[in-house]
């Protein structure tokens, strides 16, 4: 199948998890993939695997919290590629989980992933976009962007602004044929879910985490968690010319847990 061929573009956080997951089946679906993370060896795999099943890849590593890197993430894209369709802004960090005496850098760090490398690519995005006569920008957001997380509420605020921020543009850039869409990931099998399975109080804190994750996958009415590969089929569907209708959407992919 090439339901993505002859478009290039990029996707962050790629070298581990769902980013991941997206970037090998937007390279087998024919794209030509910018895989962006900070982790310089996974992005190296990540790129030798889609190589060597005879895709187009090319390694963008640095530091998203810089929005020199934010922005030159899509020249360097356009330029190896000729042109550029898409960008999926999938980074982001599960910030502090306290209220009170919560650690500034923490959250500032956190602001950094969540919002503000979002807007610095979708600004850099958006001339290479026209260029194009339109494209696909997709954004990760979260089930806590869609309802408040009492685990997370710094994390559930940004993810909600990240949601603002899409269906405001999506109306901003419709003139030029550019669509913006928002997944929202329930439970995901992946590193981060641990992370944020364990931080509610004391007593999960101190819990063991697998156990944790298994608690979390009774909760969803599908009765288990998210493969990385799930969130990476809506990511493609978004991208591709088969959701050409489709702008200003906010897609849970949670097993029913929002319904």
């Amino acid at each position: 199948m090439t339901r993505l061929a002859g478009k290039a573009g990029l996707i962050t956080a790629a070298a581990s998890g769902m980013g991941r997951a997206g970037a090998l089946r937007f390279a087998a679906e024919g794209a030509a993939v910018g895989v962006v993370d900070i982790d310089a060896k996974g992005v190296a795999s990540v790129v030798a695997e889609i190589e060597a099943a005879g895709g187009t890849a090319i390694p963008l590593v640095g530091d998203l919290t810089d929005p020199g890197f934010s922005r030159a993430i899509v020249e360097d894209t356009a330029a190896a590629f000729g042109g550029f369709d898409f960008a999926w802004m999938h980074a982001g960090h599960p910030g502090p989980s306290k209220v009170e005496d919560y650690d500034p850098a923490m959250l500032e760090l956190s602001f950094d992933l969540n919002l503000k490398t979002v807007i610095h690519t979708t600004g850099a995005a958006l001339p290479h976009l026209r260029k194009r006569g339109g494209g696909s920008l997709t954004f990760t957001s979260s089930t806590a962007g869609l309802a408040g997380s009492p685990r997370s509420p710094s994390y559930s605020m940004m993810k909600f602004g990240v949601i603002g921020w899409c269906r405001s543009l999506a109306k901003r850039v419709a003139p030029d044929q550019i669509r913006a869409n928002v997944i929202c990931p329930g439970g995901v099998d992946t590193p981060m879910l641990r992370e944020f399975v364990a931080r509610y109080d004391t007593a999960q804190a101190n819990a063991d985490k697998e156990d944790l994750v298994a608690t979390r996958a009774t909760q969803t009415p599908l009765g288990r968690n998210a493969r990385p590969e799930e969130i990476a089929n809506a990511a493609l569907f978004l991208t591709s010319d088969e959701a050409s209708f489709v702008s200003g959407a906010v897609i849970p992919v949670d097993g029913a847990m929002t319904a």
